[in-house]
């Protein structure tokens, strides 16, 4: 099966987590602390140019007190 990267779905995901993280408002740099991912991953995941694991995802919705589900919720 050939891997098929839906980059506009990566940059919803992305434009979503940014919209939370700002009305939690959160910096960036906070939130890399809270997870302990690095900055700039933080960064590229809010850019869309990583599709990042299903466990960063998990750490980041902890991190904004938020259901995972919440970090899908766009449209």
């Amino acid at each position: 099966m050939k891997y098929k990267r839906d980059d506009a779905f990566i940059k919803k995901f992305g434009k979503n987590l940014k919209e939370l993280r700002r009305r939690k408002k959160i910096s960036q740099e906070e939130l890399a602390y809270r997870t302990g991912l690095e900055l700039s991953q933080i960064g590229r995941i809010e850019r869309g140019t990583i599709n990042t694991s299903i466990s960063n995802i998990y750490l980041i919705a902890l991190a904004l007190d938020v259901a995972p589900a919440d970090l899908f919720s766009f449209s």
